[in-house]
């Protein structure tokens, strides 16, 4: 074999490789990637049934709801749509009505209802992921006062 061949031979390979490499890799991602929405998203865009997303907004008013054990019914609204979730597990201690959480889970394939395992709390803004802030002013429900630095659900 000639160099030039060998030298031809070695930049396929390595470009094959390279090329399954990065499949692998598009592969994986689209695999984990877990998507946010608000729920005046979820009113206008259609998610199938077992589809992992991240819900966020605020607890809406007057929402929660026990059960036996565990199993905790709320609400999450971001002024323009109410997403209404089932959740079961121990839930963090800053959950509480007009405060922002971030659910992560799926929609039932037979109740089509957001059934989450997984609750995250936050207290304010200044601890809520940024987009959720910014989609909660963006509507009007969340305010910022700047001199007590608290964020005020409205």
């Amino acid at each position: 074999m000639t160099p030039k061949r060998t030298r031809l031979m070695i930049i396929a390979g390595g470009s094959g490789f390279i090329f399954v490499a990065v499949l692998l890799v598009a592969f994986a991602f689209t695999q984990s990637i877990t998507y946010f929405f608000m729920p005046s998203d979820l009113a206008t865009i259609r998610i199938a049934s077992g589809t992992r997303i991240r819900l966020g907004g605020l607890v809406a008013e007057g929402s929660v709801q026990r059960s036996q054990g565990s199993r905790v019914a709320f609400s999450v609204t971001d002024g323009s749509g109410t997403v209404p979730v089932s959740y079961t597990g121990i839930l963090p201690d800053l959950f509480r009505e007009g405060q922002g959480v971030v659910t992560e889970g799926a929609f039932d394939a037979v109740s089509h209802a957001f059934v989450a395992d997984t609750v995250l709390a936050k207290h304010d803004e200044n601890y809520m992921p940024k987009d959720v802030a910014d989609r909660l002013k963006e509507e009007g429900v969340w305010e910022y006062d700047v001199v007590g630095k608290d964020a005020i659900g409205e």
